[in-house]
């Protein structure tokens, strides 16, 4: 084809270097040969791009077309495999030619050096036809030094690390990444998958798209490069606490629901935040902000956009500081773009060549915007919706300083407004007034971008990836707003209306009278006693639970004092928090969880080495053995807690008796040093399938035991329960699961013990008989359900929960339950 400058090339990600520099080929032929000699280090999942490793180390990027990345796949063919060597002019990749001229971008074709700290171009073609075999560029290796070893040429310094993080590097861990490197001298970078990026640049480092368990090299150069690598190579190798407990992890779901036919009326969407709404069709069409290309001068748009940036960047401070903790994690991850010096050195760059402010910031963002996209990931994909947020905010207000526009101000909108549009942002839905909005529908979108964590944390019922159609619905159509079915009814009946209208009410009625009838003990219709406590990981999460008639903290989690500082609580600090939560509960039961770190949970000055598989590593009582001080410091603060007796202990990821006979003997030696003779009751978590299937040896010994069925059911799955590709298919009420509790109870009941449950599934509604009839005699749910499930176990007969039990131990599958559930009336 013809060779053409990489500045040609109509997608900034491209002709502004961002993945280094290189040349263009605007194809004649189909297929894409190799240009030298090497190593094919990866092959896009969508089959359009390959990258190779020369045998000198010069790593060579050849991504066909642009924009091609939404054709996945279709078009091409793959004709080598990752790992494969390859020799100059073999075959790498086929494609329809025909075809992406009709469906992608431009046919344009970057090859492109991805490491150019180690190797710069020193002759290069351009403007002529060239044939497989060409001459394309010469390289030669930065200091003369071969670009493929390990030490780093120049001062450089390199290591590599495996990421251990459950969901990769996206924006937060990003942010925190960028943060620590610009506590340093040193130019630093990150090398994975044959692209680079900056270690400042948050959007830089989202863009390599690292995944768990991916390689990933740290080079740095300068005069603290070392330093720089040991902090940034210590940060990830100890997974920053992702999982359990985030914004974004908590609303994790499939990527689609499965297809059904068609509903005269109904459009079908995904999940994106449960709950059933009507209410009336509200469009939101973001409007167009133009800009002009030419600036008015280098020194004046430089003010400009500096003022802009720092005006939004008060304003999201502002909104972050009032907020809840779902609208602080998602502003801090705005902010952390907002300060991305690779963002702002690319608007600058353009600014400088003569580009008005507006221009340039939104060429900048556009740049990233395209290369996320293209990464062919659906997680990442989502957040270019806060890049498209911030250019929009700060293009606004560049408008307002220039006083060509006005200040954004709230909608106002008919009460029970139902909101659709082809995508939202953030900002658009936390500038709407949330007593007006029933909900929201959206054309595109995902189940885990941050609008969907922010509808889930306002209690905003919301769909998204609807379809087009959804934006041809006229304002002030009537509507009903089914999330957990998926469904959006346009223009109900009579009927319908009704059917919603009851449905809603009987939620409503049902929720009051539960509410009202809170603080009642819990007893089943035949007087069985069943405790009803809820979880809490604060003093405040104490007083709502006590408040929403809890009966006593079935976990406490203890972790909120131990993580995001440098040095762990002393005795002291902890017997004071410990207090100040058992003092909230005025008396009533509190069941301490030791420390529960490790695995998806990082202390920084818990230094876990980097595992292959962190779930199945040092987490849990197996940290608290290997650290024996910090147990015994945790152990010594919950026995100074008054009055005595009123905390219970409960243990972690057991695996074997041998660790609770370990903790007990902690114990036993901190009563005695504290001069306490009575009994203080040490528990159980099970947790693994090892602890379930040995209960009745473990009961023995322990107390009492208290299911964790969120582990437990990931374990008995063998499926991670932070992967949202197996987000659909992970539910505790699957029959293994449910016989892995049944033995439990067994186990318990031959020695006299009681048996609870802490994990999710004592707050679905759905499962309570299920557990109630297993044998389960306390539940421990989030405070906001606990009066449901009291109002709950007061309708169920034991008998009949029994019956119901026993049936489900034979089903064949979650769904087969949920359905058995329904019919029981649940």
């Amino acid at each position: 084809g013809w060779v053409a400058p990489l500045d040609e090339t109509p997608d900034a990600v491209f002709a502004e270097r961002m993945l280094g520099d290189g040349l263009a080929i605007d194809p004649t032929g189909s297929v894409l040969h190799a240009p030298c000699d090497g190593r094919v280090v990866t092959v896009h999942r969508s089959r359009h791009a390959v990258t190779l490793r020369a045998t000198n180390g010069a790593e060579i990027l050849m991504h066909v077309g642009l924009e091609t990345v939404a054709l996945d796949g279709e078009g091409f063919t793959v004709l080598v495999a990752e790992g494969q060597a390859v020799t100059a002019g073999d075959p790498l990749i086929g494609f329809d030619l025909d075809l992406l001229a009709r469906k992608a971008r431009s046919l344009i074709t970057p090859i492109v050096v991805t490491n150019p700290e180690a190797f710069a171009i020193v002759r290069r073609a351009q403007d002529h036809e060239t044939g497989v075999g060409g001459f394309l560029m010469e390289l030669t290796a930065v200091g003369g030094a071969a670009a493929g070893t390990t030490a780093g040429a120049g001062g450089e310094v390199v290591r590599e690390v495996v990421v251990p993080l459950a969901h990769g590097i996206h924006a937060r861990p990003a942010a925190r990444i960028a943060e620590t490197a610009r506590g340093f001298a040193a130019e630093i970078a990150l090398l994975a998958v044959g692209r680079r990026a900056s270690a400042r640049s948050p959007v830089g480092l989202m863009s390599l798209a690292i995944r768990l368990g991916d390689h990933v090299s740290i080079v740095a150069s300068g005069p603290d490069a070392q330093g720089a690598v040991t902090a940034i190579a210590a940060l990830i190798e100890s997974g920053m606490g992702e999982g359990v407990g985030e914004v974004v992890a908590a609303v994790e779901a499939p990527p689609a629901a499965p297809a059904e036919p068609a509903e005269p009326g109904v459009l079908r969407g995904v999940l994106a935040a449960p709950g059933l709404a009507i209410g009336q069709a509200v469009r939101l069409v973001a409007e167009e902000i133009a800009v002009v290309e030419a600036g008015a001068g280098v020194s004046a748009e430089l003010t400009a956009l500096d003022d802009a940036l720092c005006a939004v960047r008060d304003r999201i401070e502002a909104s972050a500081a009032s907020g809840d903790a779902a609208r602080k994690a998602i502003l801090g991850a705005h902010l952390a773009f907002l300060e991305d010096p690779e963002l702002t050195a690319a608007a600058r760059k353009l600014i400088g060549e003569g580009k008005s402010a507006g221009f340039a910031w939104r060429r900048a963002v556009g740049g990233y915007v395209e290369a996320l996209r293209g990464l062919g990931d659906r997680r990442l994909a989502e957040r270019v919706d806060d890049l498209i947020d911030l250019e929009r905010q700060v293009l606004r207000t560049l408008l307002v300083l220039e006083g060509a526009g006005e200040e954004e101000t709230a909608r106002v909108l008919p009460a029970g407004a139902i909101l659709l549009a082809d995508e939202l942002l953030p900002s658009q839905l936390m500038g709407v007034d949330p007593g007006q909005v029933a909900g929201f529908a959206t054309a595109r979108g995902g189940p885990t971008s941050h609008v969907a964590i922010l509808a889930a944390a306002m209690g905003l019922p919301a769909l998204v990836a609807v379809g087009q159609d959804v934006l041809g619905i006229a304002d002030g159509t009537a509507l009903i707003l089914d999330a957990e079915g998926g469904r959006l009814r346009v223009a109900p009946d009579a009927q319908a209306l009704a059917a919603a209208q009851s449905a809603i009410a009987a939620r409503h009625e049902a929720r009051a009278a539960a509410r009202a009838a809170a603080h009642q003990e819990s007893r089943t219709a035949c007087g069985t006693r069943i405790e009803v406590f809820a979880n809490v990981g604060s003093e405040k999460d104490a007083l709502a639970a006590v408040a929403n008639g809890a009966e006593g903290s079935g976990l406490l989690r203890t972790e909120f004092l131990f993580l995001d500082r440098e040095t762990p609580p002393d005795e002291d600090e902890q017997a004071r928090q410990y207090q100040a939560v058992a003092s909230a509960l005025e008396g009533r039961p509190l069941i301490v969880r030791t420390l529960d770190v490790g695995g998806d949970k990082a202390a920084p000055y818990l230094p876990i080495p980097a595992e292959e598989n962190p779930a199945l590593g040092l987490r849990g009582v197996r940290v608290s053995l290997w650290r024996p001080h910090l147990l015994k410091t945790q152990i010594r603060a919950i026995l100074r807690v008054q009055p005595l007796g009123q905390c219970r202990i409960m243990v972690p990821m057991v695996g074997s008796l041998s660790e609770l006979r370990a903790v007990r003997a902690v114990l036993e030696e901190a009563k005695k040093e504290l001069g306490i003779t009575q009994a203080v009751e040490l528990g159980v978590m099970i947790e693994t399938p090892a602890a379930a299937v040995t209960a009745d040896l473990i009961a023995a010994e322990a107390d009492f035991l208290s299911i964790g069925t969120n582990d437990l059911t990931q374990y008995v799955l063998a499926m991670d329960r932070g992967n949202p590709e197996l987000a659909a298919r992970i539910d505790a009420l699957h029959p293994a699961v449910l016989r892995m509790i049944d033995q439990t109870c067994k186990g318990a009941a031959g020695h006299g013990r009681w048996v609870g449950v802490c994990g999710g599934l004592a707050s679905d509604l759905s499962a309570v008989p299920v557990l109630l009839g297993l044998g389960v005699t306390e539940l421990s749910a989030t405070a906001a359900i606990v009066p449901e499930v009291k109002a709950l176990v007061r309708r169920l007969s034991l008998p009949a929960c029994r019956d119901l039990a026993a049936q489900t131990l034979d089903l064949a599958s979650p769904e087969a339950v949920r359905d058995l559930a329904k019919s029981f009336g649940v």
